[in-house]
């Protein structure tokens, strides 16, 4: 599978369609370098023209296939082109229902509320009010801080390092690609292999809590912030998530000083990570939630939900011209039917649990395999340099002057990061598209290689995409020269 084949015809002629195919293939990539922005980004990792596609696979104008667990970066919960979207896509189309209404109230649209509100915590629903906005995450994001903003009268915003919110001007003032902002604040975001007190485990979310709480109280840090907008699991961030115990933390102080809490949900709502949404785990109800991505079911749409008494818009406050798209919203309403009535998120987990343990495993193995991590179906895999070179991810790691002081700060969580490997991760990219397997990279030093494979992943599948990655991994790190070693 994933190799094109050349067929030999009767009378020793060759078949050239895979060689046409493939000169297609080349050419639409070469003029797509030629026409589009330098931005562009997977297109740079990812060099397949995909011209038809169903559930996990993807096939090339070129004529191979690929198992796509990348999923248009979380977007796809069902994969592509499930019947049940295409047939709620189809039932628009053919009823001659307008595909943009504004903002005004359509039998689509209250389907899609109906469904929605069936699915939000308990907490939210009760009270909820939901604005469609443009069609983009980012937009959600930035109509989320215009709302806390508006409710409270104040203009701060908490948010985590590491934290992938949007690519906006606005809204990278809360992600960590812009650190200049001081209206936005950004506080350690909890996690075990790179803990930023380099300690890991409970103790090291309590740290990170004890900081938030520390700077909330500090009359020296200025008025309360107008919101505090965090990930359940971080996805851009390197696939990391939340302790539970440190999310309903967050709750609590941000609830004791009437700081709205907002939920991103964008990459992990609708399933994704074994419950319909990541909050859930912790029992936390936010203020506000931001959803995207899934919620759209393969098509473009942004919701911001949020509690009643945050709801001070006033009439004709600026409106989207795209908010809600009557195609997407049927896709959407689809998508949150089937998750729910197939209990997908239930599955989201056994299966999830199959694959970090398999993954664990080869962990164990490699060397070069540092980290594995995530919840449902929502996995990353961080690659890493045994040797010590490259980025060591926090102050005194191995391949700086400070390694043995590192050393003793580690002893409470017995795991000591080494270097991130970003050069490797993007060679076990390579090598899993050569054998057919799309896969993602994130994390703060592009090291992690994420898992987004959809809801509907089956178990022959998930064996199929653990032997392919499994197989990528141990050739790019032959290629490191040394990759079956055991890890320190």
């Amino acid at each position: 599978m994933g190799r094109t084949q050349v067929k030999s015809l009767p009378g020793g002629a060759v078949d050239d369609t895979a060689l046409t195919s493939r000169s297609a293939h080349e050419g639409i990539l070469r003029r797509q370098a030629a026409r589009e922005s330098a931005a562009r980004t997977y297109a740079r990792a990812l060099p397949i023209v995909p011209v038809r596609a169903r559930g996990l696979t993807i096939e090339g104008a070129d004529g191979r296939r690929y198992l796509d667990c990348l999923s248009g970066a979380g977007t796809l919960a069902l994969g592509h082109n499930h019947p049940v979207v295409l047939e709620a896509i189809r039932k628009v189309l053919d009823s001659g229902a307008p595909l943009n209404a504004l903002d005004l109230a359509t039998p689509v649209k209250e389907a899609f509320l109906t469904e929605l509100f069936r699915t939000l915590p308990p907490g939210l629903a009760r009270r909820a009010r939901v604005r469609f906005c443009g069609p983009a995450g980012s937009e959600a994001v930035e109509t989320a801080y215009a709302l806390v903003r508006a409710a409270t009268g104040r203009s701060g915003l908490l948010a985590f390092t590491g934290a992938g919110h949007g690519s906006t001007a606005r809204v990278l003032d809360g992600t960590l690609a812009d650190t200049r902002d001081r209206r936005v604040v950004r506080l350690p975001y909890p996690q075990d292999y790179r803990c930023p007190f380099g300690v890991g485990g409970e103790r090291g979310a309590d740290l990170a809590a004890r900081w938030t709480e520390s700077l909330l109280d500090d009359p020296a840090s200025g008025p309360l912030p107008a919101g505090m907008i965090v990930e359940p699991v971080q996805g851009g961030g390197g696939t990391i998530p939340a302790p539970d115990t440190w999310l309903r933390r967050m709750r609590q102080l941000t609830a004791d000083r009437s700081i709205p809490l907002i939920a991103d949900e964008m990459q992990t709502g609708v399933g994704r990570t074994g419950a319909f949404w990541a909050v859930e785990h912790s029992g936390v109800t936010p203020d506000v939630m931001v959803l995207s991505q899934a919620i759209g079911g393969s098509l473009p749409l942004a919701v911001v939900v949020y509690r009643d008494d945050l709801d001070t818009w006033q009439p004709g406050t600026p409106a989207d011209t795209f908010p809600g798209n009557q195609l997407a919203l049927a896709a959407g309403t689809a998508t949150l039917a089937h998750v729910r009535e197939n209990a997908l998120a239930e599955r989201a987990v056994t299966l999830g649990e199959r694959v970090l343990g398999q993954l664990q495993q080869l962990a164990s193995e490699l060397a070069y395999v540092g980290d594995v991590r995530g919840r449902g179906l929502m996995i990353g895999v961080e690659l890493v340099n045994p040797e010590g070179e490259g980025h060591a991810g926090f102050p005194g790691a191995p391949g700086t002057a400070e390694s043995g002081v590192a050393a003793s700060i580690t002893q409470g969580s017995g795991r000591q990061p080494l270097p991130a490997a970003p050069d490797l991760a993007a060679a076990v990219q390579q090598e899993c598209l050569r054998r057919g397997l799309i896969v993602g990279l994130g994390g703060r030093h592009a090291s992690v290689v994420q898992l987004l494979p959809p809801l509907t992943l089956t178990d022959e599948q998930a064996t199929a995409v653990l032997d392919r990655l499994a197989d990528a991994v141990r050739a790019a790190a032959r290629c490191r020269g040394g990759g079956t070693a055991a890890a320190p």
